[in-house]
């Protein structure tokens, strides 16, 4: 298995109870790299959805596809109080997994 490989469920945000943005990776620091520069287009792009407020990682991907399909089916009202349990401020989690502050 690859080093790098980690599959996770996430939550990107816009801002503090801005658009939220559930997904899966294998590779949650490229994902976010992705999200920060636009190259993962479609709705995160369209509405600047670039902040990692939630992550969880998974044994498998089957695991984590599950997660974030869960997640994906809840009201919003649940992903806020998921995210707030963990990030109650709402921090860039990625500064914390080693990348840099988002600019602006």
């Amino acid at each position: 298995m690859h080093t790098d490989f980690q599959p996770c469920a996430y939550i990107m945000a816009s801002a503090r109870q801005g658009t939220l943005y559930t997904g899966v990776t294998s590779h949650l620091i490229q994902r976010i790299c992705q999200h920060r520069d636009g190259s993962f287009g479609g709705f995160a792009d369209r509405y600047g959805v670039k902040k990692l407020v939630w992550f969880e990682p998974a044994g498998t991907m089957h695991a984590a596809i599950t997660r974030e399909k869960q997640i994906k089916n809840w009201q919003r009202q649940w992903k806020i109080e998921l995210i707030e349990a963990a990030n109650p401020e709402w921090r860039d989690l990625a500064e914390e997994l080693g990348l840099p502050p988002l600019g602006g």
